[in-house]
């Protein structure tokens, strides 16, 4: 292991290198300091020229100057190959005007494929992404037009269909850890995640590349326990020492994102009773107990903040994709971190579980719905944001909510006295005719009986045989004026349409904690039998 500064390691990338790179968007485990000296190098000197860049989650804080923006200049970036874009607007804004390569896949998806390279395997065989827009009868995942290479093949085994994507060959991973020791063995104690690291190195190291590593502090040989260690001496090339390495893009060092300690939920943040808020306690009213759940990012994020609030966090589990399963996952620019968790495991294998149907409910946000169900988040008018595990968490879960507002751009909502009055509405209905992208396949869940509920701040929705089936009505909402009237095809009006529960529009408990107590803890059918005999 050689020990430099960022400037010098950002030498160590040539031109037309593939670099695979870790972190999260919100800036966990974001190698900062090295993508940002590989923008200097770029700017003083021309090189390197033509990289691709493959991250399976988006970096950046949504801004023009951090995570993976540092790579949008003109002759820089070929080809970027990732999860999510919309973290770094200049890099989409390159995919739109169709000056760089752009494609999106699932975030699970590449955290698996990279894993699979690290063993040297031809790629990654999945059902993840089929009748959705990364399958090739769609899109193949590309998001500009000059992206002509086919990364996903349609394949048959066994008189079923699946997805092969395919392997390639990285030349650079750029790494991240809290402390390094002498050999160059790397641990991760102050991070919020662990990505999916240790593959990243490993698919390097096989293929002959250059694995660097940031780090925020150096170690004498040996000092490290053993156990600390994520990413072996032997896999790591380059250390760069970075002391102000901050944990997110927005916190410096929270105790509890790293798992350090577990702070009261007394000091979680307050979730304000706007049309977010009520989205989020509505969607908390499917939380049973004992059950498996993924949040996800945007509005749903909101979730966990209610069930810490409600004091359930102990009678649930709340996970996330990043590796984090228990306490609450954070929302906001923290989002992909977590409070209070009880176990932390790399990304592929926790989007192994995933895939194999592991969750029992997931909570998603949607951006457009169609008249069948269908939902795209990935791209709309004139935005690029790509799909982060969207596809994997969706279309695995036994039981789907998706939470959004009703409509977008300038609506505004006010709870008085337990009704939802709509203050000024949006310009845009989230429900469309048509979808520029299919994000989530109604086919995909009528076919495996999977369970979906679409909560907005004034109705939900279930998906029905023949398309939405409207279940719920705000108090204080206009079923022709506020509903109907703003869904541009016909949908069905259940003839037990019920009031959304008043508690939803109220400071108060929801009363999940006495609900949920209640209910019978889930157990394996020959437990239970050896309990009962």
């Amino acid at each position: 292991m050689q020990l430099g500064t960022a400037d010098q390691a950002a030498r160590l990338i040539g031109d037309g290198d593939t670099v695979l790179i870790t972190g999260s968007g919100s800036g966990m485990a974001v190698p900062e300091a090295l993508l940002a000296a590989i923008e200097r190098r770029f700017k003083e000197e021309g090189a390197p020229r033509k990289i691709t860049a493959i991250h399976p989650v988006g970096l950046g804080n949504r801004g023009d100057e951090l995570g993976a923006s540092h790579f949008a200049h003109e002759g820089l970036l070929k080809r970027v190959v990732c999860g999510t874009i919309v973290d770094a607007p200049p890099i989409a804004r390159l995919a739109m005007a169709n000056r760089i390569e752009a494609y999106t896949l699932p975030q699970g998806v590449l955290s698996q494929l990279i894993r699979e390279i690290a063993g040297g395997r031809p790629g990654l065989t999945t059902h993840v992404g089929l009748n959705t827009f990364v399958d090739p009868r769609h899109q193949g995942g590309k998001q500009s037009s000059i992206a002509t290479e086919d990364l996903v093949e349609l394949v048959e085994r066994d008189g079923r269909e699946w997805l092969f994507y395919k392997s390639f060959r990285p030349d650079v991973a750029l790494l991240r850890g809290t402390t390094a020791d002498e050999d160059g063995n790397i641990s991760h104690e102050h991070e919020a995640i662990f990505g999916e690291m240790l593959s990243m190195a490993q698919a390097v190291r096989r293929c002959g590349g250059v694995v660097i590593v940031q780090v925020k502090r150096l170690a004498k040989r040996g000092m490290l326990p053993a156990k600390s260690v994520k990413i072996p001496g032997n896999l790591v090339d380059f250390v760069v020492v970075e002391p102000n390495q901050m944990q997110t893009y927005q916190t410096f060092y929270d105790p509890s994102f790293a798992g350090e300690l577990k702070t009261p939920l007394t000091t979680f943040p307050d979730l304000p009773l706007d049309e977010r808020g009520v989205i989020a306690r509505r969607a908390a009213l499917e939380l049973r107990r004992g059950a498996v759940c993924n949040i996800g990012s945007g509005v749903c994020t909101g979730i966990g903040l209610v069930a810490a609030r409600e004091d359930v966090l102990d009678l649930v589990t709340l996970t996330n994709e990043q590796g984090l399963t228990g306490g609450a996952p954070a929302n906001g620019l923290d989002a992909g971190a977590a409070r209070n968790y009880a176990a932390i495991v790399d990304q592929p294998y926790q989007f192994d579980f995933y895939d194999g149907g592991g969750i029992d409910i997931a909570f998603l946000s949607c951006v457009e719905i169609d008249h069948t169900g269908n939902v795209n988040i990935t791209r709309f008018a004139d935005r690029l944001v790509g799909v982060g595990g969207f596809i994997n968490i969706s279309q695995n879960a036994k039981k789907m909510v998706f939470g959004g507002s009703f409509t977008a751009g300038g609506l505004k909502v006010a709870v008085e006295n337990g009704e939802l009055r709509i203050v000024s509405e949006g310009r845009h209905s989230k429900f469309v005719e048509s979808l520029a992208q299919i994000s989530f396949s109604s086919k995909n869940a009528r076919e495996g009986g999977q369970t979906v509920l679409y909560v907005t701040e004034r109705a939900v929705f279930s998906l029905s045989s023949d398309g939405l089936t409207l279940i719920e009505i705000a108090p204080g909402i206009d079923l022709q004026k506020d509903v109907l009237d703003r869904i541009p095809f016909e949908i069905d009006v259940s003839p037990d349409l019920k009031t959304m529960p008043a508690e939803v529009f109220s400071d108060r408990s929801l009363g999940l904690q006495a609900r949920l107590q209640n209910e019978p803890l889930p157990m394996h059918p020959k437990v239970k039998a050896l309990l009962n005999h």
